[in-house]
């Protein structure tokens, strides 16, 4: 089963999906800089049609929180 965020993150990240999981942060994957960083952003907000505020951009330091924060703008990820 495909897993829109994680395919995601995949994408903008270079990486293959199996090296992710919602446990994924930039502390353990040294592609997750801060250039990237931005460049999810832009991605989240493309993908699922949405616009992330500063605050909802701090606490998405995993891809867990990413999908938390989205699903708190009732978007099912």
């Amino acid at each position: 089963m495909s897993d829109a965020l994680i395919d995601l993150f995949a994408e903008v990240l270079q990486v293959d999906a199996a090296e992710l999981s919602d446990d994924t942060s930039p502390d353990n994957l040294r592609q997750w800089d801060s250039l990237a960083a931005m460049h999810l952003v832009a991605a989240i907000e493309e993908k699922f049609s949405t616009r992330l505020s500063t605050k909802e951009i701090m606490k998405m330091s995993t891809i867990g929180l990413a999908r938390e924060t989205l699903k708190g703008k009732d978007i099912d990820v």
